[in-house]
């Protein structure tokens, strides 16, 4: 098997129909398998993919154990040689199996690469090629510089603003809705770090794919579509919560030790006061 293609359903069942037909559209001469865990939808999912594909290998949980777990179940059954984080919520062409494969054949130092992901107003899905969140990073980002200075390296750090998005180039990390992952670097690496929910965990990946001594690559000779946020906007709290908890789970992990305490500090200060703001947010828009 080349390629395990691992899709999350949580109540989205037909985008993650649309998401498994998208595959089955593919043009390519690589074997791969597709791995369905679904979080507890109650949505039907089990019983019409089951009906529509007979073949298909499927995880039902009993609760929502949340993204991290359920990919790792799926990693611990994939056969392929490459491992492909596919959000629900997206649509592949029909070459971007056959595209990203051959790319992965013919860098063996990469560890995990990522296409071009496109939103559905055509705009670039701006996670899909980031920097790490490094303090400075995100000081830059949370309060607007790297819009200001959108051409500037030093305020564009974590999104990369000033790269084109349709050139190829290593980058530090890429999006969970579309990765591509090499099973030597996970055997080498570990799996997801399942204390991220659902939120963060494909940072955290990359950062220890990279530490591992592995290349990430950012490779647009293909492209995606995303339909962001469509399983998260049921629960609007829990979201926000765990996005917020992902920034400082990431920071304790793999920064706190490297800053001293007062920008340890700041830093945890600044994910309260944006929680906050998102609470606040949130609230205003369910009033209207």
């Amino acid at each position: 098997m080349d390629i395990s293609i691992i899709i999350i359903n949580y109540k989205t069942p037909e985008l993650t129909l649309g998401a498994i037909e998208s595959v089955y559209q593919s043009i390519t001469d690589f074997r791969y398998e597709i791995i369905l865990v679904d979080n507890h939808s109650c949505d039907g999912i089990i019983e019409r993919v089951a009906g529509r594909y007979p073949h298909f290998r499927i995880i039902a949980n009993e609760v929502n154990v949340g993204f991290s777990k359920a990919n790792n179940q799926a990693i611990r059954i994939a056969s392929g040689r490459y491992i492909l984080l596919l959000n629900s919520d997206t649509v592949i062409q029909p070459d971007t199996l056959e595209t990203m494969i051959s790319f992965m054949d013919a860098h063996p130092k990469v560890g995990a690469s990522g296409c071009k992901v496109i939103l559905p107003d055509g705009k670039l899905d701006k996670a899909c090629r980031r920097g790490f969140p490094t303090p400075s990073a995100s000081f830059y980002y949370a309060f607007g510089f790297s819009k200001l200075f959108p051409n500037v390296p030093r305020f564009n750090q974590y999104q990369l603003g000033y790269l084109d998005p349709d050139d190829s180039y290593p980058v530090d990390c890429l999006v969970g809705a579309f990765m591509l992952v090499r099973k030597e670097a996970i055997d080498q690496v570990g799996l997801l770090d399942e204390e991220f929910f659902m939120y963060g965990e494909d940072i955290d990946w990359c950062y220890r794919i990279k530490q591992g001594g592995w290349e990430i690559y950012y490779y647009p000779k293909t492209t995606i579509t995303h339909y962001k946020g469509a399983s998260s906007r049921r629960k609007p709290f829990k979201i926000v919560y765990e996005f917020h908890r992902a920034m400082g789970l990431f920071h304790r992990k793999h920064y706190q030790k490297k800053y001293l305490p007062w920008v340890n500090g700041l830093v945890y200060f600044g994910i309260v006061v944006k929680f906050l703001a998102a609470l606040i947010k949130n609230g205003m828009k369910r009033m209207r």
